[in-house]
């Protein structure tokens, strides 16, 4: 079956990308720069899917949108939009549009949405072959789809990983709870453990999957801003609220609420979270009408929560309304089975990416990764390999593709920051002595900033800046412990 796709969008090299990306995984692409020109195509051709730009000169895809619906036409519509758009790709949503992917996306992400839209909506169009008359058949009853029967794609990655399997068993219980979304969950783990990938799991079993799910980093905005963010701002509530804004608690709909680094929460905010929790109603900046609350709340932290509850940090009633359920992800160097899933997963993403053909890792190379501690867990493998492929675009890995203390097992960090710190001389720079000290500790007191930044005298915000400093620099020697936004 050949499922006929519109392409919609005036830059022409988008246009190209998708035609030619679409074509190859078989659909029957037709494209249009304008919406005048797509709307013209509907009227003689029927399309399985359309996937427009929201802004075009002249007819919008807002508009492209309404016009199938006053048709009569239900085709499936997914909408392109740069990121200053998002609100008004959600209010076209409510007017009947599958779903939005923000600007610049993955052509990777693209495709999965294109199957998940074209499967959802089941009107693929067979291609006419002509074939001898058979007598009719009586249409067996249709077998109902129970919610386990789903599975996408991140429960499907934990399902494959043996040293977390047992928390998809623990996903697929919360999925289909009765409860439904008044069940919050707790994720717990180190950076770069794949608490994102455990939170979107849930999000793809639970009932309110067709709804949006909406993550914030905690730890990246100011608490003003933050509120504001999560609850959304009524007109006039504060300098620069112009009009009225919908928090993440409104977009969500009965979907998922991510919040990530939920520990660097500040405590007045953390007060009207738990309020939240608990009435399943909330009302915006500003505002005075109640909202109810639909969504699922996932919360994540690195963070030793009870070390914070004891310093006064976090609440200990927002802690134990939070982890209804908690999931504690191990660190990567705890479950080397996973490894080889792992990075074969990443080059098969990353071969088609970038149009490349790594074979997977042998066995002698896998040993030798195996060994390494891999502070930075998931993300930093997903790091070094990504560096590898756009540098080396390997036919296959080699040991000679990899950073030195990788393969000899080493992590440089742990057992060089106390020597170096007690070994500072005036040979060594003010900034390097700087450096040392502000590692070593993070690492006495486990990576809870706040603590090091009050036993530094700095605040948060500039240990953060000079975090990120450091770690650009261990980037370039090939440590990669980078991007809070992946894995």
């Amino acid at each position: 079956m050949n499922s006929r796709i519109l392409i919609v969008d005036d830059e022409a090299t988008i246009r190209a990308s998708l035609v030619e990306s679409l074509t190859r995984e078989g659909y029957d692409i037709t494209s249009a720069e304008t919406g005048e020109e797509a709307l013209a195509k509907t009227h003689s051709v029927v399309f399985d899917l359309v996937i427009t730009d929201l802004k075009l000169p002249g007819v919008s895809g807002l508009e492209i949108l309404q016009a199938l619906r006053n048709q009569g036409n239900d085709t499936p519509v997914i909408m392109m939009t740069a990121y200053g758009d998002v609100d008004t790709a959600v209010s076209a949503m409510r007017s009947g549009a599958y779903d939005f992917i923000p600007k610049p996306f993955k052509l990777g992400t693209m495709k999965k949405q294109v199957r998940a839209a074209l499967k959802a909506t089941d009107t693929a169009v067979p291609v006419q072959v002509e074939t001898k008359k058979q007598p009719p058949v009586a249409a067996a009853k249709p077998t109902p789809v129970l919610e386990t029967d789903f599975e996408g794609q991140y429960l499907g990655m934990i399902k494959a990983c043996p040293g977390i399997q047992h928390i998809a068993r623990i996903l697929e219980k919360v999925g289909n709870s009765r409860s439904g979304n008044d069940t919050s969950i707790l994720i717990q783990g180190e950076s770069g453990t794949g608490k994102e990938i455990v939170a979107r799991a849930i999000h793809e079993i639970s009932r309110g999957r067709r709804d949006r799910f909406m993550e914030i980093n905690c730890s990246a905005l100011p608490e003003t801003l933050l509120e504001s963010e999560v609850f959304g701002h009524e007109k006039g509530s504060f300098t620069d609220a112009k009009s009225r804004k919908e928090g993440l608690f409104e977009l969500a709909g009965e979907g998922t609420i991510f919040l990530d680094e939920i520990g660097e929460m500040g405590i007045l905010l953390q007060a009207r979270l738990l309020r939240v929790l608990e009435s399943r109603r909330f009302r915006r900046v500003g505002g005075k009408d109640d909202l109810e609350v639909h969504a699922r709340v996932v919360a994540a932290t690195n963070l030793k929560l009870a070390e914070a509850i004891e310093s006064g940090n976090f609440r200990n009633d927002l802690y134990y309304r939070l982890q209804v359920v908690e999931i504690e992800i191990p660190p990567l160097r705890e479950r080397p089975q996973d490894m080889e899933i792992l990075i074969n997963y990443f080059l098969r993403g990353f071969n088609e990416e970038m149009h490349l053909d790594t074979g997977p890792v042998d066995a002698k190379l896998l040993e030798m990764l195996q060994k390494y501690p891999w502070p930075g867990n998931v993300r930093e493998l997903r790091n070094v390999l990504k560096r590898i492929m756009i540098l080396e675009e390997p036919q296959q890995l080699l040991p000679e593709h990899f950073p030195t203390h990788i393969l000899a097992g080493h992590n440089p960090r742990h057992t060089s920051q106390h020597q170096a710190l007690g070994q500072a001389t005036g040979l060594m720079p003010l900034a390097e002595v700087e450096r040392l000290q502000i590692l070593y500790t993070l690492e006495m007191t486990d990576n809870n900033k706040s603590k090091a930044a009050r036993i530094l005298g700095i605040s948060r915000q500039t240990l953060r800046e000079k975090l990120r400093i450091y770690d650009q620099k261990i980037q370039d020697e090939g440590e990669l412990m980078a991007d809070s936004g992946e894995a």
